[in-house]
């Protein structure tokens, strides 16, 4: 495994790699790395000759200094962690690497105004930060495939919006949610829950997923389904942010056509906020 400081050193690799007609696959990740990063690199595996990661912490999609202080950094176990997988280049710039100038939100990626729905409304200018860093490294990397999980959903659509408004030549690769054996989606912010919390965490999970079978069962009510399980999870200890069900392909509110849908929450336990969503079919 080949571990790259610098972007020179990265598209010197991939250059070569390109120039043989290998096919190249971007994981992008901050790091922190678990089951959930491997199903990507597994994946990433499947379809590509070559199977690349980029590891970097992006300040600029922190609303809050401390959560960006706070993001557990674990670079030399997360090489060791890679290795084991066989990954061929990881990719660990410094901040002045990917933000070269003074004022790293002078110049960004305007995602528009899906990006201040959802997690957006209490997380202003994150997805900006997230949109902005993904148009950078897809221009380093210049992928064929880049891979990210179903459960930063909204992020995940946004991603797909960039690389059609940008015309980037890669294609996006959804891999599913890996959750541990009671249902909680795997996240490095799990391991900040307290042994309490983590036991109510797997609730939302399940919410989300009787909100599910009741839709796919024939439930046309949307906004009693969803307050409903705003409601459980309130009993559950939670204090949630937003329960909604939306489109699956665009995120706009569901309507009485739609055919696939999807239940996004976010919801928090303590300071800990989990986010989660589960695909619905409509009859």
């Amino acid at each position: 495994m080949q571990i790259s400081r610098t972007i020179r050193e990265t598209r010197r690799f991939l250059c070569d790699r390109r120039a043989a007609g290998e096919r190249i696959a971007l994981v992008p990740t901050m790091g922190n790395l678990h089951a959930g990063h491997e199903a990507l690199v597994r994946k990433a595996m499947r379809i590509a000759d070559r199977v690349t990661l980029s590891l970097f912490v992006n300040p600029t999609q922190f609303d809050d200094c401390k959560d960006f202080d706070n993001y557990p950094r674990t670079e030399h176990a997360d090489f060791e962690y890679l290795r084991k997988l066989d990954v061929n280049l990881v990719f660990a710039p410094g901040f002045e690497d990917i933000y070269p100038a003074d004022d790293v939100r002078e110049l960004s990626v305007e995602p528009g105004g899906l990006a201040e729905d959802l997690c957006g409304k209490s997380r202003p200018g994150h997805f900006r930060g997230v949109v902005t860093v993904m148009a950078k490294l897809f221009n380093i990397f210049t992928p064929d495939y880049g891979v990210f999980g179903e459960k930063d959903y909204q992020q995940l659509v946004l991603i797909k919006r960039l690389v059609r408004a940008l015309n980037f030549d890669v294609e996006v690769i959804a891999v599913p949610t890996v959750r541990d054996s009671d249902g909680l989606a795997l996240s490095s912010r799990n391991s900040r829950l307290d042994a309490g919390q983590r036991k109510q965490a797997p609730l939302l999970y399940r919410t989300l997923s009787a909100a599910a079978k009741s839709l796919s069962a024939g439930g046309r009510n949307f906004e009693h389904v969803a307050q409903e399980a705003k409601r459980q999870l309130q009993r559950g200890g939670f204090t949630p942010e937003y329960v909604e069900i939306r489109e699956a392909e665009t995120l706009l509110p569901i309507t009485e056509k739609s055919v696939h849908g999807v239940i996004l929450a976010a919801a928090r336990l303590g300071r800990v906020r989990l986010i989660d969503n589960v695909a619905v079919m409509l009859k």
